[in-house]
């Protein structure tokens, strides 16, 4: 990467962070309902990851789904007014915080039941085999979604077909209230790949340039030999989603996650090696603000879905 890559790439993890800071604001206020399931924590995972993808590469991922919606380009404005439910969302406020989505960024959504959208990466993947395309599909999920039959049937179809899947499992620790260790037979993620001779690594999902070099030699496989299994391993700051109690977790452990926040780790790494000074990175910080506040604005003051817009959109139309 050159500089100015960087300087982006911390600008896109600080704005997921604010957005998802925010949202928790509003959702506390009444103005966004339904589940909110945040990304804090996680940043380094999603910028990295889809930093390294061309173009026609395709991205579908589960419901915390906020932070990789801004890593494929779509815009904080867009964003809020989903979460708001408003017209000016990317599904015109019917969708919310778990169905983001927009495929002329290539984002084919968020996805709230756990573990089905796997098998519509391999469809997409597929599809994109059968058309001769060089596109590869970035399909990502968490720790939780591993131990479900969707997950199992995905990958080993992916693997019989050996089609160009990147199976990115961000393992943030828990599923829902779940220890990995309680739920799953196998706690090292990577090697349920091995079961169908899929190739597979494990990365700091907490260090955004090690989960992009591990994401750039994943896909180099993926594009010439077929699918390839990686397990970031990562934490969640906050609950599960806003009604999460957190009773199944000690403060001490959650600190210590903390202590080793994506944002930090790469905000330091660009200042000891000398790539930008405090000052800059401060300003990189206050351009943001006034990105989320922009955004708010925006949301706030577009207009909600008419009644009539609930027969809009759907897969039938209407009887005479």
């Amino acid at each position: 990467m050159d500089k100015g890559e960087m300087l982006t790439l911390y600008h896109e993890m600080v704005l997921v962070r604010r957005l998802e800071e925010k949202a928790a604001e509003l959702y506390q206020q009444g103005k966004i309902g339904g589940f909110l399931h945040l990304y804090i924590g996680q940043e380094a995972v999603g910028s990295g990851v889809i930093s390294c993808r061309r173009p026609e590469d395709r991205v579908i991922t589960a419901y915390r789904d906020h932070g990789i919606a801004i890593s494929c380009g779509m815009s904080a404005d867009v964003v809020m007014a989903e979460l708001l439910g408003k017209t000016t969302g990317c599904s015109k406020g019917k969708g919310g915080s778990m169905h983001l989505a927009d495929v002329n960024l290539n984002f084919w959504g968020g996805h709230a039941i756990v573990g089905a959208h796997l098998p519509l990466a391999v469809g997409l993947a597929l599809a994109d085999k059968y058309q001769g395309s060089e596109a590869a599909t970035i399909c990502l999920f968490g720790d939780g979604a591993t131990n479900i039959g969707y997950f199992h049937e995905s990958l080993n179809l992916s693997m019989v077909w050996k089609l160009p899947v990147l199976w990115i499992c961000e393992n943030n620790q828990y599923g829902m209230g779940t220890a990995v260790e309680r739920a799953s037979a196998v706690s090292e993620i990577r090697r349920k790949a091995e079961g169908y001779g899929m190739p597979n690594a494990r990365v700091d999902g907490m260090d955004i340039l090690q989960v992009r070099a591990a994401t750039e030699e994943a896909l180099k496989h993926v594009r010439k030999d077929g699918p390839f299994l990686l397990e970031a391993v990562t934490y969640r700051f906050l609950g599960h989603s806003m009604g999460d109690p957190e009773r199944y977790r000690e403060s001490d452990e959650v600190q210590k996650w903390k202590d080793d926040d994506p944002i930090g780790i790469f905000r330091k790494y660009l200042i000891e090696n000398d790539l930008y000074d405090e000052a800059t990175l401060d300003a990189e910080d206050q351009k943001v603000e006034q990105e989320i506040l922009q955004a708010v604005d925006f949301a706030e003051r577009s207009p909600d879905p008419e009644p009539q817009a609930l027969f809009e959109d759907i897969y039938i139309e209407e009887l005479p």
